[in-house]
């Protein structure tokens, strides 16, 4: 575990220990996997408020991960703003920044292990939301951390549990993952594809949107995306770490396989 995500962890620990409670459990519905939808001043109302409950459900399906299902929306100032490991951004306008109280919200929750995925659903590159969105992640970037750059293609990003070849979503309009690491690990993540359009299903159980040019294989890869991002924001790059194990399995003597 990196000291940032131990960082996170023990903040939250210490939090619920000053915090008075009548009851304590250990595991629990609080201990539910939740993506938050960030909602800022400004932006408007969420362009895709159906498509976090497919995801997660996709991962509840896929993965052994114990999610919570309901829709969960918070702004900068909440208290629950730590309790979540990955949040979503979504837009179609441009917005205003945050107060700079908030920014430092921000700044801190992604400094001590948060990931927050932005998610373009503009249906164009460099559109009003993009340019409003790159503001921000250059505002509220940790202190050190690298300027906003194109994800390599052997990226942990791409093959914590799925190998995904292309970062498509409802559309395949930018062929790159764009990403702000800090102390070694991803803290934002930029996609101009619209993967919540891919997501997205109404109370009917039908597709809100179509997937442009690739169908449905290309919105079968915009989740395995979505999934392999809730697992580097809850392991980090265990995947990565994973290279190695034959060499220190060599060095103890043991038999490898």
């Amino acid at each position: 575990m990196s000291p940032t995500r131990r960082g996170l962890l023990l903040g939250l620990g210490a939090a619920a220990l000053l915090r008075p409670t009548r009851n304590a459990r250990a595991l629990g519905e609080s201990s539910r996997f939740r993506i938050a939808e960030l909602r800022l001043p400004g932006l408007g109302p969420s362009p895709r408020p159906r498509a976090l409950a497919r995801l997660l459900w996709e991962i509840d399906k896929r993965t052994s991960i114990d999610v919570g299902l309901e829709r969960v929306e918070l702004r900068l100032g909440d208290d629950t703003l730590f309790h979540h490991p990955l949040l979503y951004l979504a837009g179609d306008r441009a917005f205003p920044l945050p107060p700079p109280r908030e920014l430092e919200r921000l700044r801190r929750y992604l400094a001590l292990g948060g990931l927050l995925l932005v998610d373009s659903a503009e249906g164009r590159i460099g559109g009003p939301f993009d340019t409003s969105a790159r503001a921000l992640l250059a505002a509220a970037a940790p202190t050190g951390a690298a300027p906003l750059a194109p994800l390599p293609a052997d990226h942990v990003i791409f093959q914590s549990f799925y190998l995904v070849e292309a970062p498509t979503g409802r559309l395949a309009l930018s062929p790159e993952l764009e990403a702000i690491e800090h102390d070694g690990r991803v803290v934002a993540v930029h996609t101009q594809n619209d993967l919540g359009g891919a997501w997205a299903r109404d109370d009917f159980g039908a597709w809100e949107h179509e997937c442009h040019p690739g169908g449905e294989r290309q919105r079968e890869l915009a989740f395995r995306l979505g999934i392999n991002l809730a697992m580097v924001a809850l392991c980090l790059d265990y995947k990565t770490d994973q290279v190695h194990v034959p060499f220190l399995l060599k060095r103890r003597r043991w038999k490898v396989p």
